[in-house]
């Protein structure tokens, strides 16, 4: 088993808080984690229909027949049940009573919110890092490999081609995911506008632009986004301005959570496809700006990545608050490095006088030169 970067942290909040909330997209190893850190504990899948029934029409007899501690996967299922965990962990007094994982974000974290509030600790699990990669057999010399065969265990775990587990997980898991929340009567429709969401990966979203060539209105576009965001496919990066409510207003950058997945909707079908596919560097900035999400979220630290862009289209790809000082990182999938990479990053520095510019590059090489701190790929962990 590849150790997960996050199972220190889980095991810590355990003796801190009675419930454990593990939230990630589908097959990322929420259950393999739960089980692994806690292997004493009794489990039960809410996916299985008899045990979703008996949460939803007896709660309290439910969380009685499964008395001591527990896991329940997959429990946006019953969303009810979480007021009947918080009486059962207020009477117990005990820490780590309950772990509880789930798929789809807003119907979890929701119900959460209303009714564990103090009481859970949340974790958010992704496919795996590179950082945790790095240390074991599955270690690639070249970042392009890891760009198309992205982070998820069973591809791995099963040695399974990416196109064969990626077209399969389309299926079987986004597009179930969509009808059970969403009324789409048209899947291929649906399927047009993820293959479009890949092709922007990087860029301002543009929900006029997406809805004209699919056909479909503005509402549609922004609620089938927040769809895919809820099931971890898709997340938006927002601008980095200096006042916050700017923050909030200006357009968002569409990234997928995995880079894999991203190729498959994009048709690429092997590394050779990839070297000369327009979006290498998109896919490029993409794996790297998701390897600084994970490793923030492997620490349970905030999630501060922006971007920045001045109206004569400057631009630095992700700018990283953290509090008392901002980090601009360039990212070039280029494996030579050219002065032309700085232009952003001085540009930035004119404006917010910052000491951190950083420049993430395809090499292998660190450099730390008086002006920059250049970083290869594989050191990202160091940000």
């Amino acid at each position: 088993m590849i150790p997960r970067k996050l199972s220190a942290l889980v095991k810590d909040y355990s003796i801190k808080f009675p419930v454990i909330a593990i939230t990630g997209p589908r097959q990322s190893g929420k259950t393999t984690l739960a089980k692994n850190v806690f292997p004493d504990y009794k489990y039960v899948n809410l996916e299985e229909i008899d045990k979703r029934q008996f949460a939803l029409e007896d709660p309290r007899g439910f969380l009685m027949q499964y008395s001591g501690n527990l896991i329940i996967d997959e429990a946006q299922y019953a969303p009810d049940l979480f007021s009947y965990i918080q009486a059962f962990a207020d009477n117990s007094g005990q820490m780590g009573n309950y772990i509880l994982t789930g798929s789809q974000n807003f119907l979890l974290l929701e119900r959460i919110s209303q009714s564990l509030a103090g009481r859970v600790a949340i974790f958010t699990l992704l496919p795996f890092s590179y950082e945790e990669l790095e240390a074991s057999d599955y270690r690639e010399e070249h970042y392009q490999n890891h760009i198309f065969r992205g982070f998820y265990p069973a591809i791995y775990d099963r040695k399974i081609e990416p196109h064969e587990w990626y077209s399969n997980y389309i299926s079987t898991y986004i597009e179930r995911d969509v009808r059970n929340t969403l009324n789409i009567g048209n899947l291929l429709q649906f399927r047009q506008f993820m293959q479009l969401c890949a092709s922007s990966v990087g860029q301002l979203i543009n929900f006029t632009s997406m809805g004209n060539s699919i056909g479909v209105s503005n509402n549609t576009i922004k609620n089938w986004i927040s769809v895919l965001e809820a099931s971890f496919v898709v997340f938006r990066m927002q601008p980095y301005v200096s006042n916050i409510k700017k923050r909030i207003i200006k357009s968002p950058k569409l990234f997928f959570y995995d880079t894999g997945l991203a190729c498959e909707l994009l048709g690429i079908q092997s590394v050779s496809q990839l070297n000369t596919h327009y979006a290498k560097g998109a896919l490029f900035e993409n794996f790297v700006i998701a390897e600084l999400l994970k490793n923030a979220l492997n620490r349970k630290e905030k999630q501060n990545l922006y971007f920045w862009r001045d109206s004569n289209a400057n631009e630095i790809d992700c700018v990283i608050d953290k509090g008392d000082r901002i980090v601009p990182i360039e990212i070039k999938s280029a494996q030579t490095i050219n002065a032309s990479f700085f232009k952003g990053l001085d540009r930035f520095d004119e404006i917010f006088n910052t000491q951190n510019k950083t420049l993430v590059y395809g090499g292998s090489e660190n450099q730390h030169r008086t002006s920059y701190n250049i970083l290869s790929w594989r050191s990202l962990s160091s940000i």
